[in-house]
């Protein structure tokens, strides 16, 4: 159901005491916010100028998004000169990937890297077909595509994070899609492993259909962006696919080739004599090397991406307050009329398909989505649907190439682009259908949004944590299988007990010893993030007095254990 209860008055972006900080529908709007007169009460000429800075706003707001399009586009290039010949690199160790796991680890590592899921797969596919590894490892590699792509709208959410309301529910909005990615893969990795399903219907499928027409190749949104882009830069991603194929230990090494690939920059090169096409090749960081130019660009694509939406949000939410955000809110959030209620999500799941198709990227789609659940428009009940048609809407490119792809490589690229497909068809028929089962991503992200709202120092730390870190601990691990297994069997025997005790705990605490009823028996830094806020405000403070010289004030919303203590610590200081 849609959630509507008039008996619930929220503030404007939730209210702090509301009983649900994620509900926008029922959100009241403060009507001293708005300045100008309705439009009954208004002259012509003041609805004349009124028309006109309503236009001026939405021009603002496509010139907004464009450049923040234009910003991923920079961001992933960025990433993709720093860290394209690293990720290659990581793909060349075809003997550790038969790992199932190792192969999910590299699949997110490399696509964090290059800031592109359909990067990252077309390198797999080309691994496939030169017999580099097998269609099982690249499987669990296109898991891992699945999750690394998410980061991009994960940073985007920072955005939001000086307004704690709006960060609450633009984190939660953008982890969804983190959660469910997750959870598809804790089900589908030790199934594979076991059953190969994927493999299998995927190979049924392909044969069926491996004869017929070549596909074609859609750009839409790359025929908009493309000829801002490509004045600023040229990204040769055949580089990574080259180290990824001939620095391998299996038979297509070849040391002249790697060491060129390894030697060849990362960046389009372009001059009058080797390049015919020089005028349509040259950009802004032609003649830089990879590092400086992807640190410069890496610095300007994040100050665009900053800008743009904070211009945008502005606009946004000048555009839609009052009564049309009331009324706006309520039509994208609310279902379709009785009996058909039950089909809304599934018509927005239609609709992430559409427009992921359409943009070509799932990045770009949940990317300029995510705003518009911080500030409310969009609640994260309704994103969730959207989060999964993306998912699917991503395979789209894949198979597009797969179905213009011709020769022996053609079955295999089919292949990998249905087992991506299939992944997230599934997915979704798990996790979606069935209430209970469709509460388990949104819950976890809700608890993601509300752990950023308490500390905000926590996105940072889960970027970092869940993108790097791990994905990084489990590859270096690898190297010895049986610490590997040690370590893995651990944690998950871990995350089966305190899922459990979990359980028992909300439904028969009673039934349980009374030292188990709660997590008190645990030291606190076991059980809650407060004493690493504590211990980080204190570095904060000591900054400040020693440092910076400034008198101890408290912020408002700040939580340390002892602000007497702290003043005690600033008057001794003599600040």
């Amino acid at each position: 159901s849609s959630g509507i209860n008039a008996e619930w008055p929220l503030r404007p972006g939730g209210s702090e005491g509301s009983s649900d900080p994620f509900d926008v529908i029922n959100e009241v709007f403060d009507e001293s916010e708005i300045t100008t007169k309705p439009w009954s009460e208004q002259n012509a000429k003041e609805r004349l100028v009124t028309v006109f800075v309503v236009l001026l706003k939405f021009l603002i707001v496509l010139i907004s998004l464009y450049l923040f399009i234009c910003s991923l586009s920079f961001l992933s290039s960025a990433f993709q000169l720093l860290g394209g010949k690293s990720a290659g690199q990581v793909f060349a160790k075809s003997t550790i990937l038969n790992n199932p796991i190792i192969g999910l680890m590299i699949g997110v590592l490399v696509t964090v890297l290059v800031q592109s899921s359909s990067t990252s797969t077309s390198i797999i596919v080309a691994m496939v077909s030169a017999g580099i590894i097998t269609i099982r490892p690249a499987i669990s590699m296109v898991m891992g595509a699945n999750i690394g792509t998410t980061v991009t709208n994960t940073i985007v959410s920072l955005g939001q994070s000086l307004d704690k309301r709006q960060f609450r529910r633009a984190f939660a909005g953008a982890t969804v899609h983190d959660c469910f990615n997750w959870l598809c893969v804790c089900v589908f990795i030790p199934l594979e492993a076991l059953l190969h399903p994927l493999e299998k219907i995927s190979l049924v499928i392909m044969k069926r259909i491996s004869g017929g027409e070549a596909g074609g190749k859609l750009d839409f949104l790359k025929v908009l962006t493309k000829p801002f882009t490509k004045k600023i830069i040229g990204i040769n991603k055949d580089i990574i696919k080259r180290i990824a194929k001939y620095c391998s230990t299996g038979s297509s090494y070849d040391a002249d080739e790697c060491f060129d690939a390894k030697e060849s920059p990362m960046m389009k090169v372009c001059d009058n004599k080797t390049t015919p096409d020089f005028e349509k090749c040259s950009f802004i960081f032609s003649g830089m090397n990879d590092i400086a130019a992807g640190t410069i660009l890496l610095v300007a694509s994040l100050i665009l991406l900053c800008i743009c939406l904070t211009v945008l949000v502005k606009t946004l939410q000048s555009l839609l307050m009052g009564r049309m955000a009331q009324t706006l809110k309520r039509h994208i959030n609310s279902d379709l009329p009785y009996p058909f209620g039950w089909l809304t999500g599934y018509l927005f799941i239609l609709v992430g398909i559409g427009m992921t198709i359409l943009v070509q990227s799932s990045s770009v789609f949940t990317s300029s989505i995510t705003p518009l659940v911080g500030m409310g428009v969009i609640s994260l009940d309704r994103m969730f649907p959207l989060t999964l048609g993306s998912n699917v809407g991503t395979t789209a490119t894949a198979m597009l190439a797969a179905l213009a792809a011709t020769g022996d490589k053609r079955e295999v690229t089919l292949q990998v682009a249905f087992c991506h497909l299939f992944f997230n068809i599934f997915g979704i028929l798990i996790f979606y259908p069935l209430p209970f089962m469709r509460k388990i991503p949104i819950l976890a992200a809700k608890k993601l949004g509300n752990t950023t709202a308490k500390y905000r120092w926590f996105a940072i730390a889960y970027l970092i944590m869940v993108f790097l870190i791990i994905p990084l601990t489990l590859i270096a691990l690898s190297f010895n299988v049986y610490l590997f297994g040690i370590v893995v069997g651990f944690v998950l025997l871990l995350i089966f007990l305190v899922v459990m005790l979990n359980v028992l705990q909300r439904f028969i605490p009673d039934k349980l010893p009374a030292k188990l009823q709660t997590w008190e028996f645990l030291p606190k830094p076991m059980r809650s993030l407060s004493p690493y806020h504590s211990a980080g405000q204190k570095v904060s403070l000591f900054l400040r007095t020693k440092i910076c010289k400034k008198p101890y004030q408290k912020v408002e919303g700040e939580n340390l254990e002892n602000d007497a203590e702290m003043e005690t610590i600033s008057r001794k200081d003599g600040v």
